[in-house]
């Protein structure tokens, strides 16, 4: 077995520390743009606490990607020029706390070495399991790194699950949701800086023409356009959401979403019909 596999499939670092407070959970929610109407009622609760009629804050069920920002199994010494998200899954054990103090444990599940030729690399997927102080599971995010520098070191020939399958029939509900051109800028504070996001030196190094918004406030866009059609703004409602990345958003562009809804699972995928792109496919929501 190869060393370099090994040695990433043994990360793991368990009991990270962590807190946050509404000034993160508010953050988050204006990162991946709720609040753009200051007159929206439903958007505001996940922004504003409110003054003169005081009201619990809402938390948007994504914000646990950023919950415990910087948690994970290890440095994996991946060259970071070329590293990109390929697909996360988030499990809501229960709603989260407008503030808390949390625990992160963190393991690699699996590695697919899928070669050294361009546009090959490494997938590494790695799980991590945020509790609360009583030791209760918040919610367990999967999430898969696609390394496209770093493959081809001899792991084992594995296939990684197949897919969500979208259905095939015309959507049942599609939204338009804007992004602004400042929206990574503000996005990056929730704790990803990587300059891929911000410095246009840096992206067309990476071989972007501009800086692109980064796949996880395009994941958190997905579960906003859910929330607000089939979840009737309400966090709690939310098991699980799951989206691959196919392609990159450039800040101001329109994202649309196309969804279907069966039973309590909705399947969706999201263009960018300007550029003719879809930038997540397989993408699917289980509500309670």
């Amino acid at each position: 077995m190869s060393a370099r596999y090994e040695e990433l499939k043994n990360l793991k670092n368990l009991g990270q520390k962590y807190a946050y407070s509404d000034r993160e959970v508010m953050l988050y929610a204006y990162g991946i743009g709720l609040g753009a109407d200051p007159m929206d009622e439903n958007e505001l609760a996940f922004v504003n606490e409110g003054t003169l009629t005081p009201r619990p804050l809402k938390v948007v069920p994504t914000f646990a990607s950023v919950a415990a920002w910087g948690s994970g199994p290890g440095e994996m010494n991946l060259n970071r020029v070329m590293v990109v998200d390929g697909e996360r899954d988030i499990t809501f054990h229960q709603p989260l706390p407008a503030a808390a103090h949390i625990t992160a444990d963190s393991s690699v599940l699996e590695v697919y070495d899928k070669g050294k030729d361009k546009d090959k690399g490494v997938v590494i997927s790695h799980q991590t399991v945020l509790k609360n102080e009583k030791g209760e599971k918040l919610a367990t995010l999967v999430a898969s790194r696609f390394a496209r520098g770093d493959g081809g070191f001899g792991g084992p020939n594995l296939t990684q699950p197949d897919p969500h399958k979208i259905p095939s029939r015309a959507p049942d509900r599609t939204v338009d949701i804007s992004t602004r051109p400042d929206q990574a800028l503000v996005y990056r504070l929730c704790g990803d800086r990587n300059p891929l996001h911000s410095d246009p030196e840096f992206a067309k190094k990476a071989g972007f023409p501009r800086p692109i918004l980064h796949g996880m406030c395009t994941y958190g866009i997905t579960c906003r356009a859910v929330l607000q059609t089939y979840a009737d703004y309400d966090p709690s409602a939310f098991r699980q959401h799951i989206a691959r990345f196919s392609s990159p958003v450039y800040p101001g562009e329109i994202v649309t979403m196309d969804m279907w809804k069966d039973g309590n699972v909705i399947s969706f995928e999201a263009k960018v019909k300007s550029r003719g792109v879809t930038v997540i496919k397989n993408g699917k929501t289980v509500l309670g």
